[in-house]
């Protein structure tokens, strides 16, 4: 080899490691700045609309592909009938489109009204009469979203949707699939999980819904979304894409969430209605959109959904209580299965560990510091069950009551240790 060749390819080695190098460097910061970012409600974006076009291609055996060109007399093109649904998610869209409907949020608002007596529109009204103003209050469509019917009992059709969506609600309406509307009764709504339960009656139920199992789902795996996304107008809007994670821990209303993270558009007015699979089973009510980061860029693609294991759970309590009484740990933890190597590194946690809950605070006086249970450790089970991911810890807690003892299992400093944990009520 020349004394050219060899400048030249050190010259290519150096720049590849430069650009590793920097490679690795804005993982780190991207890592850095995921922590910073604030999740609230759902905010509206732009909707895009897509042009697509086709054109007739001839065969070549230079690229592989394949086609047809077709010759007509002029004025004479006709559409082909010939259907295919292969590869749609139509058939799962047809199992639920009927149990979704759309949420109206009714409140009270004031408006004032005066005389529309001639005379007085000019100023001649009778001076000693009673003030011709007054005020009077009307009920107001103040805000939109989603729900979906997932089943009848007792002469009742049952509706879960966001309690984001019914907050402060003086009256609540839904628009069914038939685009006919009706009242609704608010059962039960818990701001923790941001559920909440409407029923009405079961003879305009023409569909229910059923609820898949979300702790099966993989990253990658096809969804749908069904909503009204800025409301009712767009009624029955069906979005595509993936699982991007099935177990995500995020922070709502100052609690911690595990959430399904998809990349199916989600926007104001979806909220409510349901993330659906190809078998069309519920796994996760849409819930809320990160709309920008915490420098400000916009940010497309990332959505939440609440897992359907959770829903369900939920809804239940609801339907038979009205609300939630929550036991709690009183713990603050972080999937680890969600952490990179460096904060692996920097809080302590044994490479070994591939799975479970790192304890990242403590409140004082809870169930689990009067246990024993410490800031860095990582819960692995509860109950004698595996512990992964949030969604699995609320699950396990929630089937049992105020009171209950409860045996946590956790890995401190490469040891296992069990503690019998006296579960509190939530604040």
């Amino acid at each position: 080899m020349s004394e050219e060749q060899d400048k030249q390819r050190n010259t290519r080695k150096k720049e590849n490691n430069r650009l590793l190098t920097k490679a690795a460097i804005i993982g780190v910061v991207a890592g850095l700045l995921g922590g910073g970012i604030a999740y609230g409600g759902l905010s509206a974006a732009n909707l895009n609309s897509n042009a697509s076009s086709s054109t007739a291609s001839s065969s070549s055996s230079n690229t592989g592909e394949t086609g047809s060109v077709t010759t007509s007399s002029s004025g004479t093109t006709k559409v082909n009938k010939s259907r295919t649904t292969s590869g749609t998610m139509t058939s799962a869209y047809k199992k639920v489109k009927n149990s979704v409907i759309s949420v109206l949020n009714y409140k009270y608002t004031s408006s004032s009204s005066s005389s529309s007596d001639i005379y007085s529109i000019f100023g001649y009204g009778d001076s000693d009469s009673s003030d011709s103003s007054s005020s009077k209050k009307s009920l107001t469509l103040y805000s939109e979203g989603s729900g979906v019917i997932y089943t009848t009992a007792n002469g009742k059709g049952y509706i879960v949707t966001n309690n984001h969506v019914i907050s402060g609600a003086a009256k609540v309406k839904v628009m069914l699939d038939s685009g006919k509307t009706i009242a609704a009764k608010v059962v039960g709504k818990d701001s923790t999980s941001d559920l909440a339960v409407l029923s009405i009656d079961s003879k305009y139920v023409t569909q229910t819904a059923s609820f898949g199992d979300s702790s099966s789902l993989q990253s990658a795996q096809t969804v749908i979304a069904i909503g009204s996304p800025e409301g009712y107008e767009y009624a029955s809007t069906v979005t595509q894409g993936i699982i991007s994670s099935p177990s995500r821990t995020i922070t709502y209303n100052s609690n911690q969430m595990t959430v399904i993270q998809t990349d199916a558009a989600i926007n104001s007015g979806n909220s409510g209605g349901p993330l659906v699979n190809s078998d069309g089973q519920v796994i996760g009510i849409n819930s809320m959109k990160l709309s920008s980061s915490s420098s400000g860029d916009s940010v497309e693609g990332i959505g939440f959904a609440i897992p359907s294991n959770e829903v369900v759970t939920i809804v239940n309590q609801l339907v038979k209580n009205g609300k939630i009484t929550r036991p709690q740990l009183g713990i603050k933890v972080a999937a680890i299965d969600e952490l990179n190597s460096y904060y692996k590194k920097q809080l302590g946690i044994s490479t070994s560990l591939k799975k479970g809950l790192y304890v990242a605070g403590v409140t004082s006086g809870s169930a689990a510091a009067s246990a024993g249970i410490k800031k860095g450790d990582v819960i692995t089970a509860a109950d004698g069950k595996t512990v992964n991911d949030v969604a699995t810890l609320h699950s396990i807690l929630y089937s049992h009551s105020v009171g209950d003892k409860v045996k946590i299992t956790v890995n401190r400093n490469g040891k296992t240790m069990t503690f019998t944990v006296t579960l509190q009520a939530s604040n």
